[in-house]
């Protein structure tokens, strides 16, 4: 006999049912529950100008007095926490400041507990006083990763002041911190309610950390928009030059159009798949080797530029087996080149190379799921990549390093003579 009941619900779970069925001597229960997942990702130029109300109704929920706890990388509040606290305090915000030096060496579950003491030391409610987290991709991930643990879940708000944390960390459910040697072991999946992207916090970010959010934007147009891939190996200089500010020139109308594409790419994919149900991910292109690199390397390497190591792998990975040209394969090539990012680091040896890819494998439950460009602009997933090939790509990409590395011949007038 099999009795199904219907039970009521808030109004954000659909298909709720519980399921009793006897058995012998007992019986057996299966609960079924939806929960909807709805969070808007918004680009705010001017975010902290008192005259932009949008910081202000992302804060405010109606109840008065308004407390908030706002989370801050301790380089931003060095830069920003005068316009910060004059913004809040003119628009009626009680707030508290807890700075943290967030880099990835301390991305780990203590960083998590300090953030845990000052949302519990302040009183954070439960359901309608989001936590503000501003800084980098790697501040969002601890304060995202908090927010999922106090209470079972509060909510909290993300600002993201890098480059890589508009466009990758600070958009998608994942949180994380590193465990031991594996980056990224620990997390939970968690959006924040809402994600308020100012490019003008770039213009304080140095350059280097802007060519290592440039590496996540190759990412998506390597793997599926070939326009923006055009868009970076044309400006991609400049817009490191320019701080990826918008403006009326050429340069400033590319940066905008290169961030909100780069946004959309990565949404589009990250959307139907929230919660990594599928583990063929084509966002996965460029981390089946980085994590045991950049973890190795860790801290000469930033994540994007572990992650540009893996893409020159990977490319010419693919090359090998047909998918790329050589044509293609250069200009992949000379793009990171001419972005300044790394495409191989000393750590990358054969035996950690089998090791990475060994615990990738593990990572996506048995299978490779490796993908792969196939031109630019498109990709595909094998699942049958060996040692062999892996060995023969280091070689090949090595050999190319060593030639471009190689001095130029230069004639009697050049030397001098």
């Amino acid at each position: 006999m099999t009795r199904t009941k219907s039970l009521s619900r808030r109004a954000d779970r659909v298909a709720d049912r519980v399921h009793d069925e006897a058995t012998e001597g007992g019986a057996v229960w299966r609960v079924s529950a939806l929960k909807e997942v709805s969070y808007d990702v918004m680009v705010q130029p001017r975010l902290l100008d008192p005259a932009n109300p949008a910081l202000a109704r992302a804060v405010t929920s109606g109840a008065a007095p308004v407390r908030r706890l706002v989370v801050i990388d301790a380089t931003v509040a060095s830069l920003y926490s005068e316009r910060l606290t004059a913004y809040l305090a003119g628009h009626d915000v009680e707030f508290r400041l807890c700075v943290i030096d967030a880099h990835e060496s301390v991305k780990v579950m203590a960083t998590v507990f300090e953030v845990v003491d000052a949302m519990d030391a302040f009183g954070v409610p439960r359901r309608h006083a989001p936590v503000v987290a501003m800084g980098g991709g790697v501040l969002t991930d601890i304060v995202g990763l908090a927010a999922s643990l106090y209470r079972r879940a509060t909510p909290y708000i993300r600002i993201p002041t890098t480059l890589i944390g508009m466009i990758d960390a600070g958009i998608g459910s994942k949180t994380g911190v590193n465990f031991r040697e594996h980056k990224n072991r620990l997390g939970a999946y968690h959006p924040s309610s809402l994600t308020l992207i100012d490019p003008g916090f770039l213009s304080t970010l140095d350059s280097r950390h802007l060519r290592n959010g440039l590496a996540e934007i190759l990412k998506i147009a390597l793997i599926k928009d070939a326009e923006l891939f055009d868009l970076l190996a044309t400006h991609g200089a400049d817009l490191v030059e320019q701080r990826m500010q918008p403006g009326e020139d050429a340069v400033g109308g590319t940066a905008l159009t290169v961030l909100r594409r780069a946004v959309q790419g990565m949404l589009e994919e990250l959307q139907p798949n929230l919660w990594e149900d599928h583990l063929q991910r084509l966002v996965d292109f460029g981390h089946s080797f980085s994590p045991t690199i950049e973890m190795t390397a860790l801290p000469e390497l930033l994540h994007g530029e572990a992650v540009c190591v893996d893409m020159a792998l990977s490319s010419v990975l693919a090359h090998h087996r047909g998918l790329l040209t050589t044509a293609e394969l250069d200009r992949v090539l000379d793009v990171m080149r001419v972005l300044r990012l790394p495409v191989l680091h000393p750590v990358c040896t054969p035996e950690l190379l089998r090791g990475a890819l060994a615990d990738t494998v593990k990572h996506r439950d048995g299978r490779q799921h490796l993908p792969l460009p196939r031109g630019i602009g498109d990709a595909v997933f094998v699942d049958d990549v060996t040692q062999h090939e892996v060995e023969a790509a280091l070689f090949a990409l090595g050999e190319r390093e060593r030639a471009t590395r190689q001095p130029k011949v230069r004639g009697p007038v050049d030397m001098g003579v």
